[in-house]
């Protein structure tokens, strides 16, 4: 093997060897041999046949040998005089190992690692050859002919060729490669079937010639590497691009869905049915809208993400579909929260208006049917024709009944004016069943105007009879005219003592019950008036008695008896205690309610400061500089767990809003923040720290992208700092030329250097807002120095798969590439129309130059 190999290369200088140990002995064709494969002039060796003159000339070759950074251990130039055939043949593989396998580079591996991935890769398509090694992978041929075949298809007719022959197969390899490819034929077949592990260093040496024949497609290889790294790139960009339209469509969908549901204000009839409303609001707020926070807190880094991936990849930057940008998005969920705090207000006024309405409704009915229970048989009384037939006296009780049935009803005009006001809030308010209340409010309303009709009706009949009746008993008239206004006290008594009542607060159950305790202390006095009516009672028994006056026993001016007196008065004694229970068990409701302010306003104000100093210590953060950027990942990234944790104080805190609201407390004293405050306070705290998260994963992927070194990145932070000084985040355009200035960039006063001072705020301000972020000031500070592949890179390495051509073939992309990316240029590249088309060619050129800019690809 190692006499073909160097016979293959001494033929160009018109010689051979026929032993290797004596032909080179006299070091004449070792030098020879040298030249020819270096393609360098040696020093003139010597032509005497002396021991000396051999040994100078192979000490010339091994001298040359060593220059070229080999290390020849043990062999000396005697061993090789002396014809020693293990020094001499170490020393060939040495050459061989230096000039034809060591310069072998395959994806960034050299030498016998290189070689072996060049031959996997080339061998890969076909399935039945699988090169691990160097010795027993080669055995049955098929992997020397599978090199032919990849590269000579011509060659080689493959499918013919049967693993079960492995001498037929290396013969023909052989063959053709001595033939047709110069290659000549260093291994006998018979040799490497015949031996378990066929010699190493012999198949390297056979296959190197393989590799240097076809070197020439090495270099489309290398093209074609090239290109796929290109295209990946471009394919994952382009996934990122879907999965962002994608991720932006869903969330803008799901923002379309809510906002109607959180816009339709159709107010419900009863108050289970709001309450229910109120439970599912805090089911959305609870289950349903924070996956989306964290889904709209993601889109917003992988489009960040994206864009830092197609600056450092010299890519147009990301312009999403229309509707779909990130600003679209925060201005829809900008809609989206502003719905929120208007549809719970609204719902909590709708409680507070529905509690009010059924306290209202309660209080109607309360009082409507007082009110006919009183009215009840007052018309036929008032049409009565008793006075047709009465004697004088009779008249005269008539008309005195009369006049205090006048003064009782006045005194229920006060009554049927709360009734009618009642009934017009419930119709302002929007009562679901007025209309059954105006019905029954029309019906008392005009039933009091004819009771009001027939008592001026009877007045006038009885006035008219008044002049012929003389006798009145001053007596009854004095009960009557006492006990009307007692008993209209008593059953107004009554009527506040079983009145409903609502109230918020402990000062407003404290002034209802120091109202009753006034109504308490009137009592002594009202049974004083009340013994006094029954005394006049009395009194009028006694003069009937004495007098025998025929007054049957009754009072002909009133029918409210002694009897009815007492029976209210101790009704409403009874009724005195029962509104001390409810006033107390109502103050303690109410002392329940204030503990659960206070409880909610001590967590609160513990909570609120918290956030605030989290959002203060991430900026601060974020503008530091404390070891390198993996430290300050690591430190943002406990810091995040640390805020995570703090989640279960967020939801017990939720727990004791809810609890108030179930407790219907609408105001709290004891603290300024709201559920709301909190809850957007905690969603932009979690927003925050994710992206000054994200911030540092694209600084460290623009530095790992861009070769900045930690000590780079904390000059250009500390830089940035310096001239920061507002500690907003951002520079204005003289702050940053100030740093870049700092930093060493030449930008003079002058007019070129404001024009260049231009140029550089529209590279790091394209949006013309008015200010640098710092992710922008790396992009451009690394922009400025990094080698970056460029579409006419591209351009040539196509030009090299397509054989210097001005276009490629179909054949040609999927011969070259991975089948993926074959298809991938297929798919995009636009035919080829220039004079030397051929059918089918595809024009590589334009496809290289829309890669870097704007296209539809």
């Amino acid at each position: 093997t190692f006499t073909a190999w160097c016979n293959s290369h001494l033929r160009k200088a018109g010689t051979q060897i026929e032993n290797i140990e004596e032909d080179f002995r006299d070091g004449l064709k070792l030098m020879l041999l040298l030249e020819v494969i270096s393609g360098e002039r040696l020093a003139k060796p010597e032509r005497g046949k002396m021991r000396v003159h051999k040994i100078s000339n192979v000490n010339k070759a091994l001298d040359f040998i060593a220059s070229k950074g080999v290390k020849l251990v043990s062999i000396g130039a005697e061993e090789i005089v002396d014809g020693n055939v293990k020094m001499t043949l170490g020393m060939i593989w040495t050459i061989i190992l230096r000039f034809a396998i060591q310069d072998i580079s395959v994806e960034e591996t050299s030498a016998k690692e290189g070689l072996l991935l060049w031959c996997q890769r080339k061998t890969a398509p076909y399935k039945n050859v699988n090169i691990q090694n160097f010795h027993i992978s080669w055995k049955d041929g098929l992997g020397f002919c599978a090199l032919i075949h990849r590269h000579r298809p011509e060659l080689i007719d493959y499918g013919k060729l049967r693993k079960d022959d492995p001498l037929t197969n290396l013969n023909t390899a052989f063959d053709v490669a001595e033939k047709y490819l110069d290659i000549p034929k260093m291994l006998d077949a018979e040799d490497i079937v015949g031996t378990a592990r066929p010699d190493e260093k012999a198949i390297m040496t056979y296959v190197s010639s393989f590799y240097h024949a076809f070197s020439g497609a090495q270099k489309a290889e290398t093209a074609a590497n090239r290109i796929c790294k290109v295209l990946a790139v471009n394919q994952e960009n382009e996934q990122l691009m879907e999965d962002y339209e994608k991720l932006a469509s869903d969330l803008l969908e799901w923002i379309r869905r809510t906002i109607p549901w959180l816009e339709n204000r159709v107010p419900e009839n009863t108050m289970q049915a709001m309450q229910q409303k109120l439970e599912d609001f805090r089911d959305y707020r609870r289950l349903h809208k924070p996956p989306k926070v964290q889904e709209k807190c993601q889109l917003e880094i992988n489009f960040n993400t994206l864009q830092t991936k197609l600056r450092l990849s010299n890519r147009p930057a990301f312009m999403p579909s229309e509707g779909k940008m990130v600003s679209d998005i925060n201005n829809a969920w900008g809609g989206l929260e502003q719905a929120e705090k208007g549809y719970e207000e609204w719902l909590l006024n709708e409680i507070r208006r529905l509690e009010r309405l059924d306290h209202l409704a309660e209080k109607f009915r309360q009082k409507a049917s007082i009110h006919e229970s009183w009215t009840d048989g007052k018309e036929a009384m008032l049409q009565q024709k008793d006075y047709e037939i009465a004697t004088l006296s009779e008249i005269k009780a008539l008309l005195k009944k009369h006049e205090a049935f006048e003064s009782d009803l006045a005194a229920h005009q006060d009554r049927v004016e709360q009734i009618a006001a009642i009934a017009q809030e419930l119709n302002e308010l929007d009562y679901y069943d007025s209309p059954s209340v105006n019905a029954r409010c029309q019906k008392i309303c005009d039933q009091w105007d004819n009771l009001g009709a027939l008592t001026q009706k009877r007045r006038e009949a009885l006035e008219r009879t008044e002049k012929l009746l003389e006798t009145i008993d001053q007596l009854y008239l004095e009960y009557a005219k006492r006990a009307a206004p007692f008993n209209n006290w008593m059953e107004g008594a009554m009527e506040d003592l079983q009145d409903t009542f609502i109230v918020h607060t402990i000062e407003e159950i404290q002034g209802l019950t120091t109202a009753h305790e006034q109504f308490k202390a009137t009592l002594p006095d009202a049974d004083k008036e009340r013994q006094a009516i029954l005394g006049i009672h009395n009194e009028v028994s006694k003069i009937v008695q004495t007098y025998h006056v025929n007054m049957a026993g009754t009072n002909p001016y009133t029918t409210i008896t002694p009897q009815e007196i007492n029976s209210k008065w101790e009704h409403v004694r009874q009724l005195v205690p029962r509104r001390d229970q409810a006033l107390m068990e109502e103050h303690a409701r109410q002392q329940q309610n204030e503990r659960l302010r206070k409880q909610f306003g001590a967590q609160a104000n513990v909570i609120g400061p918290w956030i605030q100093t989290k959002m203060e210590e991430i900026g601060r953060i974020s503008i530091e500089m404390h070891g390198t950027l993996e430290d300050q990942l690591n430190h943002l990234r406990q810091y995040e767990k640390s805020i995570v944790n703090y989640k279960p104080k967020i939801d017990q805190l939720e727990g004791d809003h809810q609890q108030i609201q179930e407790a219907l407390i609408f105001d709290n004293k004891h603290t300024n923040y709201t559920m709301e405050h909190i809850r957007v306070g905690w969603e932009q705290l979690l927003t925050t720290i994710a992206r000054t998260i994200n911030e540092v994963e694209n600084q460290i992927l623009t530095r790992d992208a861009k070769g900045i070194s930690q000590e780079q990145m904390n000059e250009f932070r500390a830089s940035f700092n310096h001239f920061d000084r507002d500690h907003s985040g951002t520079l204005g355009p003289e702050e940053f030329k100030a740093c870049l200035i700092s930093l060493g960039y030449d930008i003079g006063n002058d007019a070129q250097g404001e024009a260049e001072f231009a140029r550089i705020m529209s590279i790091v301000d394209p949006n013309r807002m008015g200010v640098v972020t710092f992710q922008a000031f790396i992009d451009f500070m690394s922009r400025e120095t990094a080698d970056t592949d460029t579409a006419d890179q591209v351009m040539a390495s196509f030009k090299i798969l397509a054989g210097d051509k001005n276009y490629i073939t179909v054949d040609e992309l999927r011969r070259e590439l991975p089948p993926d990316q074959a298809e991938y240029c297929i798919a995009r590249m636009a035919p080829y129309h220039g004079h030397d088309a051929v059918p089918g060619a595809l024009d590589y050129m334009s496809f290289s130059t829309a890669l870097y800019g704007e296209s539809d690809l």
